[in-house]
């Protein structure tokens, strides 16, 4: 299994001092004053405009990210998670209300629009068995995005993810890498 590799550039268009990792980094302030493009060499990662792998988060897999705003970064990249390929099935629980509370459905595949699929509107809690996730705010794999990975989430508020609302959801694949 090979890991991911991803450089990170001070400047926009892969110009100034770099960085290369090929793991998580809660703090890029100690490599770079900076971060306004990238380049995946291989895997995939997420990248976040706060540290601690906070605030605004971005999917990147193999190719070039010129410019940090492209992705819908506020600020400049400030931490990265490296997402290990997983193999065999996904599973994924999801509540309406935080603390798995209210309805609940169980997926095992991509839900492109939640409201459509389960009449579900709200989702604030959840528990992955397997795999790992992308849940989006918007129906069909659209804007803002959180990477979940197996473990029990009681509440998205908690997480700083308040006043967002997760419509549709993505396992992240061997096609990703």
């Amino acid at each position: 299994m090979t890991m991911g590799k991803i450089i990170f550039y001070e400047d926009r268009n892969f110009q100034g001092r770099s960085y290369e990792t090929s793991s998580d980094c809660a703090d890029m302030s100690s490599y770079l004053s900076r971060c306004h493009s990238c380049r995946v060499e291989s895997g995939c990662f997420m990248v976040y405009d706060r540290t601690n792998y906070m605030g605004n988060q971005f999917f990147v897999r193999r190719g070039e990210y010129s410019d940090y705003q492209r992705m819908g970064m506020s600020d400049c990249i400030r931490s990265c998670r490296m997402i290990p390929m997983h193999r065999g099935q996904f599973r994924m629980r999801i509540y309406e209300r935080e603390n798995f509370g209210g309805q609940t459905v169980e997926l095992m595949d991509d839900c492109d629009n939640m409201m459509d699929r389960y009449r579900m509107s709200d989702c604030n809690s959840c528990n992955v068995m397997d795999g790992h996730w992308l849940m989006y705010e918007q129906p069909h794999f659209r804007g803002r995005m959180m990477y979940l990975r197996p473990g029990e989430y009681r509440s998205f508020r908690e997480m700083g993810m308040s006043g967002m609302r997760f419509m549709s959801m993505r396992r992240i694949m061997d096609s990703c890498y």
